[in-house]
C-alpha cells in the first residue's frame, strides 16, 4: 500500500513540469520518500499556478491546507513575490458576545511556508521553506473536507441544477444523495453536502415568480413606447432565466449630466422575496435631495456580476464616467470599478465601517478605549500626518499590529479616512446613507415580501411623489427665502442665488463664526497665512483647534485646510472669517457652485416621463417636438461635412439670438417667444427640409 501511495503522489507530480537550477544538488537515492515529497529552496516553476498546485499537493498528503497569505507587486502591476502557508497561520480571535457559545477555532499561529517569487525569465523559485507546524496534521483522507479542495466542475452544476427542475425543487439533501449513490464512496466526491446546498440555493435566485418576467417586460416597454429615451438591459442565463436587470429613466438620464459628478451605489436593501439585491446608482440635487440615476436587480453580488451592471450603466450614460463614487466596503464592488472606471475616485463608506467595530473588536479587553480611541483618530485627525500618528499610538499601545481587519482598513485609509479623501467634492456625502434614504423613500411602497410584478407597479408612484417634492423644493426657493442673520453683503450673495436648503448651510458655516477667532497672520510671497481658532465641542469640554487660511489677493483665493469647500462645496466658517477680515464683499463665482443655484433652468425637468403628467406641460411638449427635429437634423447633415458645418452655424445664429432675446426682452419678451414658439419650430422645419433636398 505505501508503494501505492507514493506512485500515485509521484505520478500527481509529474505534470507540474518543476525545473531545478544547475547549481541545485540532485536528490540522492538514500534520502526518504517523503523527502521527494517536500518543497526545496531552489526549486523554479513555469508558472505561479504551477506553484501553488505543488505546494497543495503536498499539503494534500501532509495533511494540512495552503493558502495565498501575502504577495507584492511590482512597479508593473505584475505579483512578483508570494508567501504561501499552512492555513493555521496567524492567531484567533473570538468576537463571540456570548462566553458560553464560542465559535471553533482555527488559527494556531503556524509559522510553516514557503516564499516564492520571479526570476528573471519569468518563473518562479522558492525561496525560503519552513516545514514545522505547531499542530496535530490531520490524515490524508480528511483533506477532501478543506475548502481549497471542494470543487464545483461544471458537470456536477449542470447535474445539480437538472435534478433540482426535473424533481420540482427537490430539498439540497437528495440531491445531493443522488450524487453520492452514483460515486458509491463519499470519499471520490470533490465537495461536501453544505456545497451543494449553497450552489442550488444560488441558483434558485434566479428564478421569478409567475407573472413576473412578463410584468417586467410590459413595464419597460411602457416606459420606452412613452419616451424612447427610458434605458433597460437584461442578462440572461445559457437558458433565457433572467440573471440581473438594469433600467434607467429618461428622466434620470439627463439628470445625470446635471449631477452626476458624484454618485453613490448599494446593494443592502432586498426589495423582494427572491432575494435579488435590489441595486441603486443615486447622486444628490440642489436640494440636497437624493436623486436617483438608475436601478438594478442582480442575482449575485461577485465581480462578473457588477462588471457586467457598471458597463450597462456606463453605456446608458454615453460612457460619461462619474468623478467619484461611494460604495460600501466590497471587494468584489471595488474589483468591478477598477475594470469598469479606471481612475475614478472611490472611497468607502465610513458609516458601515464604523458599524462594524463591535463585531470586529468587541473580543479584546479594552474594547470601549480602543473604541472610543479609534473614533477619535478618524473624526479629529485635521491632517494625514494626526491621523498617521493617532493609529500607530493606537497599534502599539494594545498591541494590534496583528489584527488583519485593522491592518487592511490602514492600508486601503485613502479609501474611507476623511484626513485623506476630504481633498475631493463629494457634494457633501460621506456614506451610502444617500442610497439608504433612497431606499427609505422606496418602503413606503415594497416590502421585503414585495414580488417583483408588485415593485414594478409601485416604482412609478414611488418615482411620481420624488418628482413632486423635488418641485415643491424649487417652488419655496424661488418664491420665498430664509432672512439672513447679518449685515454682510457676501451672506446677501448667497441668499440671491442659492436654494434655501444650500443657503441655510452656508448660514450654518456663517453662525459658526461666532466660535472662530483670528490667532496671528503671516505674509509669505504671493499669499497671506492666517491662524483661525475654533473653540470645539469635545465631550463636556471645549478645546481650541488651530485651522490655517491661505488667502491670495490678486485672485482672491481662499483655501482652508479644514476642505470643507472642496468636500461639500460650501464655504467654510475660517475662510469666512478671512474674506470679512480683509473686507470682500463681492465672492468669487468659482466659490458659488453652480449645482447648488435655484436660478438655473435645468433640461431634466423639461424631460418627458410618464410619472410626470407630461400632456398637462405646454413647455415640455414644446422641449419635444424641438428634440425631434434637432435629431432628424443631425441624421440627415453628419452625413456631408459641408451640410454640418451649414447646420452648426446656422445653430449657432439660433443660438445667440435666442440668448440676446432672453437676456435683453425680460418677463415680456419671454412671453412673446412663448406665444412665436410655434414660428421657431416651423423655422427649424425648414431647415430639416432643405438639409433632406
Amino acid at each position: 500500500m505505501e508503494e501505492c501511495s507514493k506512485k500515485k503522489l509521484e505520478d500527481s507530480y509529474s505534470s507540474f513540469n518543476v525545473v531545478e537550477d544547475n547549481h541545485f544538488e540532485e536528490i540522492e537515492d538514500t534520502r526518504s520518500a517523503k523527502k521527494e515529497w517536500e518543497p526545496k529552496t531552489g526549486m523554479v516553476f513555469d508558472s505561479f499556478d504551477n506553484l501553488v498546485q505543488f505546494y497543495r499537493s503536498y499539503g494534500n498528503k501532509m495533511g494540512f491546507e495552503v493558502i495565498i497569505r501575502s504577495s507584492k507587486k511590482g512597479d508593473d502591476g505584475e505579483v512578483k513575490y508570494a508567501t504561501l502557508t499552512c492555513s493555521c497561520t496567524g492567531k484567533s480571535s473570538s468576537n463571540s458576545r456570548n462566553a458560553f457559545k464560542m465559535h471553533p477555532m482555527t488559527k494556531t499561529d503556524c509559522k510553516a511556508r514557503i516564499g516564492a517569487s520571479v526570476r528573471f525569465d519569468g518563473k518562479w523559485q522558492i525561496c525560503s521553506v519552513v516545514f514545522n507546524h505547531n499542530h496535530e496534521l490531520c490524515s490524508p483522507d480528511k483533506t477532501r473536507y478543506f475548502k481549497s479542495n471542494r470543487i464545483m466542475h461544471p458537470s456536477l452544476k449542470r447535474k445539480f441544477e437538472v435534478n433540482d427542475r426535473a424533481k420540482a425543487r427537490t430539498r439540497p439533501n437528495k440531491n445531493f444523495n443522488s450524487l453520492l449513490v452514483e460515486a458509491a464512496e463519499a470519499e471520490d466526491l470533490p465537495l461536501v453536502q453544505k456545497d451543494c446546498e449553497n450552489y442550488i440555493e444560488k441558483v434558485r435566485r434566479l428564478r421569478l415568480g409567475a407573472g413576473d418576467a412578463s410584468a417586467i417586460q410590459k413595464y419597460f416597454l411602457k416606459m420606452q413606447n412613452e419616451n424612447s429615451n427610458f434605458f433597460y438591459i437584461m442578462d440572461l442565463d445559457e437558458e433565457g432565466l433572467l440573471k440581473n436587470v438594469l433600467w434607467v429613466d429618461a428622466r434620470s438620464r439627463v439628470a445625470f449630466k446635471e449631477f452626476g459628478d458624484v454618485v453613490t451605489f448599494d446593494t443592502t436593501y432586498l426589495t423582494n422575496k427572491y432575494d435579488m439585491p435590489f441595486c441603486a446608482f443615486v447622486g444628490v440635487d440642489h436640494h440636497g435631495h437624493s436623486i436617483l440615476f438608475g436601478c438594478g436587480l442582480i442575482s449575485n453580488e461577485d465581480t462578473e456580476t457588477f462588471v457586467w451592471l457598471f458597463q450597462s450603466w456606463l453605456a446608458c450614460m454615453l460612457n460619461c464616467a462619474p468623478k467619484a463614487i461611494i460604495t460600501d466596503q466590497d471587494k468584489t464592488m471595488q474589483n468591478a470599478i477598477e475594470i469598469v472606471f479606471p481612475g475614478i475616485r472611490h472611497r468607502w463608506c465610513l458609516w458601515h465601517i464604523m458599524k462594524k467595530l463591535p463585531e470586529k473588536l468587541r473580543g479584546y479587553s479594552e474594547y470601549e478605549y480602543i473604541k472610543f480611541s479609534l473614533q477619535n483618530a478618524v473624526y479629529d485627525s485635521l491632517t494625514r500626518e494626526e491621523f498617521e500618528e493617532h493609529w500607530n499610538s493606537l497599534c502599539d499601545k494594545h498591541n494590534l499590529q496583528d489584527n488583519h481587519w485593522l491592518l487592511r482598513l490602514y492600508n486601503e485609509r485613502q479609501r474611507w479616512v476623511p484626513a485623506f479623501v476630504k481633498d475631493s467634492f463629494w457634494a457633501g456625502m460621506s456614506t451610502t446613507q444617500r442610497s439608504e434614504s433612497m431606499h427609505a423613500f422606496f418602503d413606503g411602497y415594497v416590502n421585503s415580501k414585495t414580488t417583483i410584478k408588485q415593485f414594478m407597479e409601485q416604482y412609478e408612484n414611488a418615482l411620481r411623489d420624488k418628482v413632486e417634492k423635488e418641485r415643491e423644493a424649487d417652488f419655496k426657493s424661488f418664491k420665498s427665502w430664509i432672512p439672513c442673520i447679518s449685515t454682510y453683503a457676501i451672506e446677501k450673495q448667497f441668499q440671491d442665488v442659492y436654494t434655501i436648503a444650500k443657503f441655510k448651510e452656508f448660514q450654518q458655516e456663517l453662525a459658526a463664526k461666532l466660535y472662530c477667532e483670528l490667532s496671528s497672520f503671516n505674509e509669505i510671497d504671493s499669499y497671506t497665512e492666517f491662524i483661525i481658532e475654533e473653540d470645539v465641542m469635545v465631550g463636556e469640554t471645549h478645546r481650541r483647534v488651530p485651522f490655517v487660511v491661505c488667502f491670495y489677493e490678486a485672485t482672491c483665493d481662499v483655501r482652508c485646510n479644514c476642505r470643507l469647500f472642496e468636500f461639500r462645496g460650501i464655504l467654510c466658517r475660517h475662510a469666512i472669517v478671512v474674506l470679512i477680515r480683509k473686507q470682500i464683499s463681492n465672492i468669487p463665482e468659482k466659490y458659488i457652485l453652480r449645482r447648488w443655484r435655484k436660478n438655473i433652468n435645468r433640461c431634466y425637468t423639461k424631460v418627458k416621463i410618464s410619472y410626470n403628467s407630461w400632456s398637462t406641460n405646454l413647455e415640455g411638449q414644446r422641449f419635444d417636438q424641438l428634440s425631434n427635429l434637432f435629431s432628424t437634423v443631425a441624421n440627415l447633415a453628419s452625413n456631408n461635412e459641408d451640410d454640418c458645418n451649414m447646420v452648426i452655424e446656422m445653430m449657432n445664429d439660433m443660438k445667440n439670438k435666442l440668448m440676446s432675446n432672453e437676456s435683453v426682452g425680460g418677463i415680456d419678451k419671454r412671453l412673446n417667444m412663448s406665444a412665436n414658439s410655434r414660428t421657431n419650430c416651423e423655422s427649424i422645419a425648414g431647415t430639416s427640409k432643405d438639409v433632406e433636398s
